[in-house]
């Protein structure tokens, strides 16, 4: 086994490569950016180096600086974990050739799988069966275009270099082609640096399934069972799942048979996902399936097959990359219960699932156990920054079944609570309860297929919220009292107290809440013991107070309403049954008039990088009319027009950086 190893990732892979590397008894070197010092990673592991600054261009992506970290460490390995420079072939070939192994499969391999129009080429040689498409050298547009008809739409466009959901496009019909070609090319070109595509006939319903093999130095290889990934949103995994539902015996010997000739066909070694698309399974196509792509790395989603396995792939990966054997054979390889995995991302579902920027201030997560895993690289304090992925957290849930996997899960979403950025949680809480995710109704198309069910108005506040909102406040208001009166040369003073003493009235206070757009106000009355609220439903008495693990219970009248309540200045967020509900407290003696903007000016939704102009100054465009193309956080985000008006000046030129909010153009709405 390797004495030390260097980590050249960051985030929640690197945690995870650390624990196992520590249990094992494996010294561990972190590489991080200039944005990462304060990382968790960087804390977890023996000693870390800093490679450059916050861009992954400068600092993850560098080989160089990581392989002179890994000198310098004394280093014998490198474990590229998943993204960056995983399932580079030159970087692979640079460890070798700096007398380093590279945790990962040989470079002709990464090579051979890394083009998805080669992999075509050698999975159809190898038997495996493909998915009808183009996946030639030719990107001739007038070519792609005709390609595309013969194949039929809908036609799925995907870069040839990609993954991640990234350069790929859903075409419907033959007049969208070419601007979607582009979309395509241009997205590819900035996350890898290549813009060839590949054309496959779309399957309107199918699963995504793929199969985690491995394979070490003596030739032998297997499969460890599926992974269901169809639940997905912009061609990215959102939930996954070990053993996927209604998968037969048959079925999963073939995928798996199919899965490990692809591997050999390569010449691979350690740990690959082989991913495939399924139809339906009915009629007379049920049970067929064509392959995707090949990844050569260790997947996001890899916790789900330990936990139904009860192996630990990282150490696999190690040991295999030491010379030694596989640790098991197939016949000694079985599935125990079910897992799913939930990505928990900073994003705003409600916004088309648009990242979200920030500092951490709260995060709160179920305790783990032999049911419930987290694996993260972040804590509260940490910021969610443009230049990386915005995942959070992975939540892993095992039980006996399905059903009761299911009901983890739900459990622990209800608690697994976020302030300070936007995120999916809630979302997640309703595609577990959809009625197509819950009788596994599996296809890639299910989020869009639910959007009624999964997309719903945000919840608004009702008395039962309003009345823990204003017992935090009231709460509040006594603790600074306490604190004044105990600073003051005179505690006893009446200046000190909180009663809200009026003359000639009774004491109170009158707290106004906004959501939104919308205002409530609750009148809080003092009485020895309790206080009386007025709420939008009647009268209610109130008593409660804060409890040693930082909740709040509260009794309204008859009911016990226990909460978490995170108070940052003048924002509540409310975790409540299951619903998280951010209330500003609003003085109305402060309020600023809030002037509506007529036109004026279009701002960029978060920071990130202009990639395309597509309109001119004094250009006349109607309401939906693309004016500039955002790329930020790895997505492209097009900005456009609010209305039928007239572009008044372009603050901004392509390859410029803009921050968040940054005015990008100026704008006129007509006034007719």
């Amino acid at each position: 086994m390797f004495k030390k190893i260097l980590i050249a990732n960051r985030g929640e892979i690197a945690c995870r490569v650390i624990k196992t590397a520590r249990r094992l008894g494996v010294k561990t070197v972190a590489v991080y950016s200039e944005a990462d010092a304060g990382a968790r990673h960087v804390d977890l592991a023996d000693e870390a180096y800093c490679i450059g600054p916050a861009a992954a261009s400068e600092s993850y992506l560098r080989g160089d600086k990581i392989l002179e970290a890994a000198r310098r460490s004394g280093a014998e390995a490198v474990h590229p974990g998943y993204g960056f420079l995983s399932e580079n072939a030159e970087f692979a070939e640079a460890c070798g050739k700096a007398g380093l192994v590279f945790i990962g499969p040989p470079p002709a391999a990464i090579r051979a799988m890394g083009s998805k129009s080669a992999a075509k080429h050698i999975m159809g040689k190898a038997g495996v069966p493909l998915v009808p498409g183009y996946h030639g050298a030719d990107q001739d547009l007038g070519l792609l275009q005709k390609e595309a008809d013969k194949i039929g739409y809908p036609v799925l466009i995907k870069a040839s270099a990609g993954g991640g959901g990234k350069g790929m496009r859903i075409v419907e019909k033959a007049a969208d082609f070419a601007d979607a070609l582009a979309s395509c090319q241009r997205e590819s070109k900035a996350s890898f640096g290549d813009e060839r595509v590949l054309l496959e006939k779309y399957l309107t319903r199918p699963r995504h399934i793929e199969i985690q093999v491995f394979a070490d130095t003596q030739g032998d290889a297997l499969y460890l069972f599926e992974r269901d990934c169809s639940v997905q949103r912009r061609h990215q995994k959102v939930l996954e799942e070990a053993p996927a539902p209604g998968m037969s015996q048959a079925r999963r010997n073939s995928m798996g048979e199919a899965a490990v000739a692809a591997a050999k066909a390569i010449g691979y070694l350690g740990a690959g996902t082989v991913e495939f698309i399924a139809e339906p399974g009915k009629g007379k196509s049920a049970g067929t399936f064509y392959f995707m792509e090949m990844n050569t790395r260790l997947q996001v989603e890899h916790p789900v097959t330990e936990m139904i396995t009860g192996l630990d792939l990282v150490e696999w990966q190690l040991r295999v990359a030491c010379g030694e054997p596989l640790p098991r054979s197939q016949d000694e390889l079985a599935i125990s219960g079910h897992a799913l995995e939930a990505r928990i991302y900073a994003e705003d579902p409600a916004k088309n699932f648009l990242p979200s920027t920030g500092r951490i201030t709260h995060l709160s997560a179920p305790a783990e156990s032999r049911h419930v895993r987290i694996d993260t690289g972040v804590r509260a304090g940490d910021a969610i920054t443009p230049f990386y992925d915005p995942m959070i957290a992975k939540l892993i849930v095992w039980d006996a079944d399905r059903p009761a996997a299911l009901a983890r899960m739900r459990a622990a979403l209800d608690e697994f609570q976020v302030v300070g950025v936007t995120t999916n949680t809630e979302f997640l809480a309703r595609l577990i309860a959809c009625d197509a995710f819950a009788s596994a109704d599996l296809d890639t198309g299910l989020i869009d297929r639910n959007r009624e069910q999964l997309f719903p108005a945000a919840p608004l506040a009702g008395d039962e919220v309003l009345a823990l909102a204003a017992l935090a406040e009231l709460l509040a208001i006594e603790r600074r009292a306490g604190e004044r009166a105990a600073a003051s040369d005179d505690p006893r003073s009446p200046w000190g107290t909180c009663d809200g003493w009026r003359l000639n009235q009774d004491n109170h206070h009158i707290l106004v809440f906004r959501q939104g757009e919308r205002e409530q106000a609750v009148t809080a009355h003092y009485r020895p013991g309790r206080y009386e609220l007025d709420l939008p439903g009647g009268r209610r008495t109130l008593t409660g107070a804060w409890q040693p693990d930082g909740s709040l219970t509260a009794w309204l009248e008859d009911r016990v309403l226990r909460a978490n309540v995170v108070q940052s200045g003048q924002t509540l967020d409310l975790f409540f049954r299951g619903a998280r509900y951010r209330l500003e407290l609003h003085d109305p003696g402060l309020h600023e008039i809030e002037s509506e903007a007529h036109g004026g000016t279009l701002a960029a939704p978060m920071p990130g990088k202009i990639i395309a102009v597509l309109t001119a100054s004094g250009a006349k465009v109607t309401k939906g009319t693309p004016l500039i193309i955002l790329e930020a956080m790895k997505m492209e985000h097009t900005i456009m027009a609010p209305g039928k008006g007239t572009v008044k000046d372009i603050h901004y030129k392509v390859g410029e950086q803009v921050a968040d909010g940054a005015e990008l153009l100026g704008f006129e709405l007509d006034k007719d």
